[in-house]
C-alpha cells in the first residue's frame, strides 16, 4: 500500500485519522500549512488547499488521499481535484449527510471528485458532537440561551468519524459508496446539555432563545448568512423530523457508534 495523504490533518478528525493510521502502523504524510507547528505524529507535509500549486510536493508517493474541503463554497476544489489525480489512486471525502441537495458545496465538489477518474468514497456525516464544544462558555455559566431545543440529533463522535475513515482507506470493497455516519441514538438539544451537566457535576439549564436574536449573534460570529440562515433552517426542521440514526458505524466498525455521553465524558475538559 503507498502513502496516505490526510487534509485537515490538525483538525477535529483529521488528528485522530492520523493518529490511528500510524498506530496501524501505515505510511502517512499530514498536510498542514505550517507543518513546523502542527504536532503531529507523521511525515508532516507543507501545503495548501486554498493554493494548489503547493500540493505537487505533497502528493509524492501518494496512493489515497483523505479529503476535508475548508471552505463554504466549492470554489478551487476542480484544481485540487486534478492534482490529486496526477498522482493517488483514489479519495475519502469528507463530504455530510444532506450532499444530494444540488446548492450545497459538499454536492458540488462530491460532483467533480466523480468526473475525476478517481476511485473514491464519501463520508457523509451528520452533526458532530464537537459542535457543542460551541456552547463551552455557556455551560460554564449554568445557562444554554439558544434556539430550538426540541431539536433532535444524532450527534456523531469525531472519532467515530475518523475510524470510519480509516477503515475505508485501508480495505476493500468500499469503491463508489458514500456512507451516512451517525451517533446511535437521539437527543435533543436541551437533552445534550443536561448530558454535559450532569458529566461535569454541574446544574446547567437550558433557555429557549428566539431564532432572530440568534440569527444576530451567529451572523457575528460567522459572517456568511446563507450558512446561518442554512443552520437555523436545519435545526427547526428536527423539531418535526429529528435527524435519523444509521447503523453505518457499527456495519464498517463491528462495533457500536460512540454515545453522546462518552463523547461528553472525553470532552469534559472542555467544559469546565
Amino acid at each position: 500500500m503507498g502513502k496516505i495523504l490526510v487534509t485537515g490533518a490538525t483538525g477535529n478528525v483529521g488528528r485522530h485519522v492520523v493518529s490511528q493510521l500510524a498506530e496501524a502502523g501505515l505510511a502517512v504524510k499530514a498536510l498542514a500549512r505550517t507543518p513546523e507547528r502542527a504536532g503531529l505524529p507523521v511525515e508532516t507535509v507543507r501545503g495548501d488547499l486554498t493554493a494548489p500549486e503547493t500540493l505537487e510536493p505533497a502528493l509524492e508517493d501518494v496512493e489515497s488521499v483523505f479529503l476535508l474541503w475548508p471552505g463554504f463554497t466549492a470554489d478551487g476544489a476542480e484544481a485540487v481535484v486534478t492534482a490529486i489525480s496526477k498522482h493517488a489512486r483514489r479519495v475519502v471525502y469528507l463530504s455530510a449527510n444532506g450532499a444530494e441537495e444540488p446548492a450545497s458545496h459538499y454536492h458540488a465538489v462530491e460532483r467533480i471528485i466523480r468526473g475525476s477518474g478517481l476511485g473514491w468514497t464519501f463520508l457523509r456525516p451528520g452533526g458532530f458532537a464537537t459542535n457543542t464544544l460551541g456552547w463551552a462558555a455557556l455551560i460554564r455559566q449554568g445557562v444554554v440561551r439558544w434556539p430550538y431545543g426540541q431539536a433532535a440529533r444524532s450527534l456523531i463522535h469525531e472519532k467515530d468519524i475518523a475510524a470510519a475513515a480509516v477503515h475505508v482507506l485501508t480495505s476493500g470493497g468500499h469503491h463508489g459508496a458514500a456512507y451516512v455516519l451517525t451517533g446511535p441514538e437521539r437527543l435533543t438539544q436541551e437533552e445534550q446539555v443536561r448530558v454535559i451537566g450532569e458529566t461535569i457535576g454541574r446544574e446547567v439549564r437550558w433557555e429557549e432563545q428566539p431564532p432572530e436574536e440568534a440569527r444576530e449573534q451567529l451572523m457575528a460570529a460567522w459572517g456568511e448568512a446563507a450558512f446561518v440562515d442554512s443552520a437555523l433552517r436545519t435545526w427547526e426542521s428536527f423539531v418535526t423530523r429529528p435527524e435519523e440514526v444509521t447503523g453505518t458505524v457499527e456495519k464498517l466498525l463491528g462495533r457500536p457508534a460512540l454515545t453522546f455521553r462518552e463523547w461528553a465524558c472525553d470532552h469534559a475538559a472542555d467544559f469546565r
